[in-house]
């Protein structure tokens, strides 16, 4: 998602999410707009992360339903994404926001980015994602894991057992291997970070981050660079010619990778070390100040709907938040099963995420 959430899957499954929702968002001029003569709005303008897509039938079933027509606009990195919502409080871009996850829920909150809304059929959503419950500010929508991804091909050809955790990761035979997110402006490298915190807590978390530098680590700004251009196991990574077998991605990414390969492969080039993994859940919210809040709720309520979280999936690579929603046997075939993710609370994230940033990056960006 992303995200969390973004969020997960290579170039091409990127450059698809794009032209799908220009194609399904370039009926603004058939729509009316919000005017002083109180005509309703048949637009609903969706703010989001890069990553963001949605079966082009999907939506136009909204449309279906509800007579309002979606438009998309994508705002790069969750993180981005984030800070461009609150610089634009009170004036947004559009009527609902997507991709905001735990690590930057409070952010979001503290500045008032959101209209109270109770979603219809938040009753089906699973209560251990309701972290706003109380409130109803924003809604879950999704779930992930970030997780570091390795290549298999690599580990095999030089009969290198592949890192299995967080102490792995500073021995010495993965010293220049991993290539990871700048925690400042990315949500994968932020939810690296925490898990980090969550396995070593304040007290040695920084002490792990010395030794991880010290063996090499590699610092990019976004998920897309890393993953795609620098990670040797991605499809992107082979074209780029990428020197980095290990790289801070999802549990999903696996899957990702054989729904895009050409042909289908046999099992997925990629693999996931399940005990770095980081539960991020992903969120949308009715911004404050929306031209229009009918259409934003009717979206909210349609996107924790089974057939839309049903469609997530294989186009965002995240897990569903609604009970019942069966997963794709692609997912539960090639994807990795995170029994014991690494988490913070959000109250102990909204007190120490801007310290353990700023202390980061005093340790780490050189």
């Amino acid at each position: 998602m992303g995200t969390t959430r973004k969020i997960t899957l290579a170039a091409v499954a990127a450059a698809l999410g794009v032209s799908t929702l220009a194609a399904c968002g370039s009926g603004g001029s058939g729509g009316s707009s919000a005017s002083g003569d109180g005509a309703k709005s048949k637009d609903v303008t969706l703010v989001s992360h890069d990553s963001f897509a949605a079966s082009p039938a999907v939506l136009k079933e909204f449309t279906k339903e509800t007579g309002y027509t979606v438009h998309v606009i994508k705002s790069g990195d969750a993180g981005e994404a984030v800070n461009k919502a609150v610089l634009t409080k009170g004036s947004p871009q559009g009527d609902v926001f997507f991709g905001v996850d735990n690590t930057l829920l409070s952010r979001a909150l503290d500045n008032g980015l959101f209209t109270p809304y109770k979603a219809k059929g938040l009753d089906q959503v699973e209560p251990a994602a309701q972290l706003d419950k109380d409130k109803n500010r924003v809604t879950p929508i999704d779930t992930g894991d970030l997780c570091v991804n390795y290549d298999k091909k690599y580990f095999a050809d030089r009969k290198l057992a592949p890192p299995a955790s967080f102490d792995d990761l500073i021995k010495p035979q993965y010293k220049n291997l991993l290539v990871t997110e700048n925690v400042a402006t990315s949500s994968p490298g932020l939810g690296f970070l925490l898990g980090t915190v969550a396995r070593y807590g304040d007290d040695g978390w920084q002490d792990y981050w010395k030794k991880l530098t010290a063996n090499g680590v590699r610092v990019v700004d976004s998920w897309e660079q890393a993953y795609n251009e620098d990670f040797s196991g991605s499809a992107g990574g082979k074209k780029a010619k990428a020197d980095r077998p290990l790289v801070v991605s999802y549990a999903s990414s696996p899957p990702a990778e054989v729904v895009y390969a050409e042909p289908r492969p046999a099992q997925a080039p990629t693999g996931v070390a399940t005990g770095t993994c980081f539960r991020q859940i992903e969120f949308a919210g009715l911004l404050d100040g929306a031209k229009n809040e009918a259409g934003g709720k009717a979206l909210i309520d349609f996107m924790i709907s089974k057939e839309f979280q049903a469609d997530m999936p294989l186009n965002m690579f995240v897990d569903p938040v609604v009970r019942g929603v069966k997963l794709p046997d692609v997912f539960t075939e090639f994807g990795a099963s995170v029994d014991k993710p690494w988490t913070v609370t959000p109250d102990r994230i909204a007190a120490g995420r801007e310290q353990w940033i700023q202390s980061w990056t005093s340790l780490v960006v050189k």
